[in-house]
């Protein structure tokens, strides 16, 4: 097997997967000396857990004014909408960009920009489907705002799901972060809200497919207006 095809297959895990897979592994374990077809499931639902687990490296374009994607998955909404109140950054709406992540997408969050962790807020709440609008406001959430180098500020917000229990997070307040940075993920599906500068628009478009730390979901230093798309 080439080395090619080995890192194809075997991918780095994040370290709150361990115990996890080792439950659905000694779960299979069970199943196979209960009856030999259940224990096949089981292995396939290993390896799912597995893959809903991996972390792999990403190759983050560097350079001031770009926001990237949090989160892998699917921009599921663009509207204006007022950030968290819990982030203190005031009741002008910003345009919030939502990426919704099924459970067969990466969960690692990653860091739109470079900056300072201003402040971080966690707020109890529903687990709606993620997909929802109202998910941004009713569900459990956790809320980080960060301050560009040029002293502007954006909000991520991490949204627990329909299967989500457990937002992780791994940054404190104050703590600087580097653009593509790993910062927490949510485990078993869920949605990021990445509520821009004012401003500033969006370079992606709803149904667009988004890679955490590599795709760019706008650019603080371009004039170019929203793109047009088209759906192939």
């Amino acid at each position: 097997m080439s080395v090619n095809l080995v890192a194809a297959v075997i991918k780095p895990i994040h370290r709150e997967g361990y115990r996890f897979i080792a439950i659905f592994a000694v779960v299979t374990a069970l199943l196979f000396l209960l009856w030999e077809p259940l224990g096949w499931i089981g292995v396939g639902l290993t390896v799912w857990c597995y893959y809903f687990f991996r972390d792999p490296q990403r190759v983050s374009p560097l350079r001031e004014g770009l926001i990237l994607s949090p989160a892998d998955g699917v921009v599921s909404l663009i509207e204006p909408a007022v950030p968290p109140e819990e982030l203190g950054l005031g009741p002008e709406p910003m345009t919030r960009v939502s990426v919704f992540m099924n459970v067969f997408n990466c969960h690692v969050n990653r860091s739109p920009v470079a900056g300072e962790v201003t402040r971080i807020s966690y707020r109890p709440g529903k687990f709606l489907n993620a997909s929802l609008d109202k998910a941004s406001s009713d569900n459990e959430r956790n809320s980080l705002a960060i301050r560009m180098p040029d002293g502007r500020q954006i909000a991520v917000v991490q949204i627990a799901g329909l299967v989500a229990r457990r937002i992780v997070c791994e940054v404190a307040q104050g703590r600087r972060l580097e653009q593509g940075e790993r910062f927490g993920m949510i485990r078993f599906g869920s949605r990021l809200d990445t509520y821009l500068p004012q401003g500033v628009l969006p370079l992606v478009a709803i149904g667009q497919t988004t890679v955490a730390g590599e795709t760019i979901l706008a650019d603080v230093t371009s004039t170019e207006p929203p793109r047009l798309v088209k759906t192939s």
